[in-house]
């Protein structure tokens, strides 16, 4: 529950979901085939428990694929089959693209809520963004997926991602969807560094790309973090910067999420764009499975810029501010 204010001064109150861990229902299984080879599945799908619908999927990376925003279940969150050992793992169909993980693992509130860095993300038309369908990936390591591959003694993790727009070949279009992206990081003891890009086509508007690269240390008393988001458009000629300080605090039985964020633009459309963002929150855990959580948030836009808080009205005025207050909690079964 949380009541939040877009930046044209309208507000509302919602039950929302997914502010501390993205409401979901999956299915995984694995089959060891021996000599240190597995087979494996998994679906995974999201869902509303405030109003019971399965959530959007997006089936060729282009918005002409997306399904209706209120809809039955999907596996609209990943959807994969892979062939895991030493070497490390290859999956296929629909999974996390390798850019998005800096933005989620480099995030106090783990892009989810109303303190996510990702309020200040203007995405370009056409970016397979969060996900990636139809879809090819060869990942390494620890961190690209904790748990399900190989781990490697040096620290060093990697994902590669190749995804199809599946358009019929011969017009000026039959390349948007394409994907194409990467992730290396390594990570040991209290250090976690990873960079990340990838790039989606689109003939209308440009093809979208997105560079980001991110850290984390902990200090025991405070895990430090920081990102930097980086996505062009238009062949280049939009360029939107989004930078992260925060951390993560241990107190009591759970932890503070805080974080400032700062964005800036230059392009055709969104030249001189300027915003900020502070939020801050604290997860309690009653027990393993069990938290209850409260974020607050607050963003300021300049230049022109309009962006609100995560579930907040649609307002559109520009240099205004919106914020927002939530509370809830998490299971998990």
């Amino acid at each position: 529950m949380g009541n939040y204010k877009a930046n044209d001064g309208t507000t509302a109150t919602k039950m929302t979901t997914s502010n501390l861990s993205s409401s979901q229902l999956g299915f995984k299984g694995t089959e060891d085939l021996g000599g240190g080879l597995k087979a494996g599945f998994w679906l995974e799908a999201g869902l509303n428990p405030d109003n019971g619908v399965g959530q959007a999927s997006n089936t060729n990376n282009q918005t002409s694929g997306a399904q209706a925003a209120n809809g039955g279940l999907t596996f609209n969150r990943r959807s994969t089959v892979s062939l895991a050992g030493n070497f490390g793992e290859v999956r296929l169909g629909r999974d996390y693209t390798p850019d998005f993980w800096n933005k989620t693992v480099f995030d106090p509130f783990g892009t989810l809520g109303v303190g996510q860095a990702s309020n200040l993300n203007l995405s370009g038309t056409g970016s397979a963004g969060v996900r990636a369908s139809n879809s090819i990936a060869y990942l390494y390591g620890v961190g690209a997926n904790e748990g399900s591959h190989a781990l490697s003694a040096n620290g060093i993790y990697a994902q590669l991602m190749s995804a199809q727009g599946e358009n019929a070949s011969g017009s000026s279009t039959s390349k948007d969807g394409n994907y194409v992206g990467g992730r290396l990081g390594y990570k040991a003891g209290a250090l976690n560094v990873a960079i990340a890009s990838g790039t989606t086509k689109n003939a209308l508007v440009g093809d979208n790309k997105v560079t980001n690269l991110g850290a984390s240390y902990d200090l025991g008393v405070a895990t430090l973090i920081a990102n930097t988001n980086i996505n062009k458009t238009g062949d280049n000629t939009v360029d939107n910067t989004t930078n992260l300080i925060g951390a993560q605090i241990p107190l009591g039985s759970g932890y503070i999420p805080v974080s400032y964020s700062d964005y800036r633009s230059s392009g055709t459309a969104s030249d001189g764009y300027k915003a900020t963002q502070f939020a801050i929150g604290y997860v309690y855990n009653l027990s393993k499975r069990t938290a209850l959580y409260a974020n607050y948030a607050k963003l300021d836009n300049k230049g022109g810029a309009k962006f609100n808080v995560n579930s907040a009205p649609a307002g559109a005025t520009a240099n205004g501010s919106s914020s927002g207050y939530e509370a809830g909690v998490k299971h998990a079964f």
